[in-house]
């Protein structure tokens, strides 16, 4: 039975989370942002607050939280600013869920634990200059020869692409089946950044999420052992689409965060602003927008949280998923929006926060499945184009006989 009461414990998680970040963060968010900045401080204190491992099984030296916690962290982090939340999405819902589900034994200790304990930062490599909602237009080739992989490419748009340790990269590994588009040509693999011929970059001209890392990395026949394989040769796609499952979640309840930031600033902005001898906040259409917030917080929320409690049970969650990150990006869009509206002149000025959140939603709204990619899914699952049951290809191999 679907229970959406927070646990004593979720409650904790929820207001140290949100503590932590109200004090070591949020008040040198702004100059960080302005500075295009990000403090490599800020990973050591999540790690001590065992952000980084939430929801890995403290038998890989995670927190052995579940997806409830994921999400409330989430939702608080994003409260602050984007790029906190940010880092768990990459290194929490798209790196180390995956390897928990899809890596050996050997790979969890190797790499599981230390990211887990947040002694190494990890981070996800599928988009490419020339691929993004199209994965099979990944260009990365992995040419094995012996117990070695040599992997060539280009990954772009990478969250922590210029500080992470350790990067789940998705290359062709079948040559022939490139040519034919086939996803079950595509392998995924553990790169370390000390590999040979590893290289990383910052992207320095985007114009939101200013207080995060995004990169890019090349590859010039980086070698691979065997060993850093995830999952079988050619499991890669399906790889990608589980780990997009776990961090798409991490988005959506980041993305209601925001909607409660907005909603919030305004609110107090709306009490203190005057026009007409009057607080702004008892105009009409001023209500309305703050009344659109509070809906759309709440609706996303309770989306998340279904998501949430169907990953908790191990039901498959794609289509819950997928309508919780595309509700609330575009719902964070215009609380952001209409933040920046009810502050007016102010509000087009960095000296108040709305102009960041404005600027960070808009991220949301494209990655990890652009708006479009999430509405003609919901379409094709009502249509029927499209199953939501599970299949023999959401099964990591471990769990099919042959």
């Amino acid at each position: 039975m679907l229970n959406l009461d927070l646990t004593e414990e979720q409650q904790l998680l929820e207001q140290t989370v949100r503590e932590w970040a109200a004090r070591a963060v949020a008040p040198k968010i702004r100059e960080l942002d302005r500075a295009h900045q990000f403090d490599r401080g800020i990973l050591p204190q999540m790690a001590a607050l065992g952000l980084l491992g939430i929801s890995v099984p403290q038998t890989y030296g995670g927190a052995g939280m579940d997806y409830i916690a994921l999400g409330l962290a989430s939702e608080e982090l994003e409260y602050v600013d984007t790029s906190l939340r940010v880092i768990l999405s990459v290194h929490s819902g798209l790196n180390c869920l995956t390897l928990l589900s899809w890596g050996t034994e050997d790979l969890k200790q190797r790499y599981l634990v230390p990211q887990a304990q947040g002694k190494k930062i990890a981070t996800f490599g599928l988009t490419e200059p020339s691929a993004g909602s199209d994965a099979r237009g990944i260009q990365s080739v992995a040419i094995r020869k012996g117990d070695r992989y040599y992997l060539t490419g280009e990954k772009i748009w990478i969250s922590l692409g210029d500080v992470a340790d350790n990067f789940l990269v998705f290359a062709w590994s079948d040559l022939e089946k490139k040519k034919q588009r086939d996803p079950n040509g595509i392998s995924a693999f553990i790169v370390e950044r000390a590999f040979k011929g590893f290289a990383s970059g910052t992207l320095k001209e985007k114009w939101g999420i200013l207080a995060g890392n995004t990169g890019f990395f090349t590859m010039e026949e980086v070698e691979v052992p065997q060993e850093n394989l995830v999952g079988r040769e050619g499991e890669g796609f399906k790889i990608a689409m589980f780990a997009l499952d776990q961090g798409r979640y991490t988005v959506a309840a980041g993305a209601t965060g925001l909607i409660r930031a907005c909603r919030d600033a305004s609110a107090t902005y709306a009490k203190e602003r005057k026009t007409f001898s009057v607080e702004i906040g008892r105009h009409q259409l001023v209500k309305e927008m703050i009344a659109q917030m509070e809906s759309d917080y709440q609706a996303s929320r309770l989306l998340w949280l279904r998501a949430g409690w169907l990953k908790n049970i191990g039901r498959r969650s794609t289509r819950e998923t997928g309508l919780a990150k595309w509700f609330s990006t575009v719902a964070s869009e215009r609380a952001a929006s209409d933040a920046v509206q009810i502050h007016g002149a102010n509000g087009y000025s960095d000296e108040y926060p709305v102009g960041r959140f404005y600027r960070n939603c808009k991220g949301a709204v494209i990655y990890e499945g652009t708006r479009e990619i999430h509405k003609l899914m919901q379409a094709d699952y009502v249509l029927g184009y499209r199953s939501d049951r599970p299949t023999r290809c959401d099964l990591p191999a471990f769990l099919i006989e042959d």
